[in-house]
């Protein structure tokens, strides 16, 4: 990354304007979603002109890829921060903190993790991102002991593997990782919709349930 003292106040000033364009896109999707993103919205809050904005992000897909991006980038620091941490990849601390990210920031959760938008694409670059956080998750179930015998969903899941972005696990460790990965997100993505109101528990002692019963089996 460029460091920003040796930048000229051009493009200072341009890294500020993208900043806060990307703090209105974050309010505007808060307020009715990503898929309503506007830049022309954006612009008259800005008091700027359309063609302007136009100068910063060519149109609404370049907006939502930085936006993406950056939420991919956020979790895939946070989750080497705590496979840093210790030996490895822990997978009790990568789901601990993987809750702790998406109650931060609701809105950048499901961003990505959410109803996919309309129309929308992400760059392979974005895609890479995605697979790291992946990785982190696969490296952490493959440190753990286990004695499942094989199931007919693990020689399907050989043959599909693709989502794994080259990682040489094992079917098992595969079929650990996206059932750690679909039944985590299953709580998280309930609990920040508000599914949860009023059934009278604590969503975080049903999440540690979840990791509990993961880890056992």
């Amino acid at each position: 990354m460029t460091d920003t003292r040796t930048k000229t106040p051009r493009e200072r000033y341009r890294t500020q304007v993208r900043a806060e364009i990307k703090e209105h896109a974050w309010e505007q999707i808060a307020a009715a979603g990503a898929s309503a993103l506007s830049l022309n919205a954006i612009a008259k809050r800005m008091g700027m002109s359309g063609p302007a904005l136009y100068r910063y992000f060519a149109g609404r897909d370049e907006l939502i890829t930085e936006l993406v991006r950056d939420a991919y980038r956020s979790l895939a620091d946070t989750f080497r921060t705590v496979a840093g941490a210790g030996a490895g990849a822990d997978l009790a601390g990568l789901a601990h903190a993987l809750r702790a990210w998406a109650l931060d920031d609701p809105q950048r959760y499901f961003l990505v993790f959410g109803t996919p938008v309309p129309g929308y694409h992400a760059p392979d670059d974005v895609t890479e991102i995605a697979s790291e956080t992946m990785a982190v998750i696969l490296d952490a179930c493959a440190a753990l002991p286990s004695d499942r015998p094989a199931a007919p969903f693990d020689a399907h899941i050989e043959g599909h593997r693709e989502w794994a972005a080259g990682h040489p696990a094992a079917p098992a460790v595969l079929r650990r990782a996206l059932t750690v990965w679909t039944r985590l997100h299953g709580v998280l993505s309930l609990e920040l919709a508000g599914h949860f109101t009023g059934m009278a528990f604590d969503p975080a002692r049903l999440y540690a349930a979840e990791l509990d019963d993961l880890l056992e089996r």
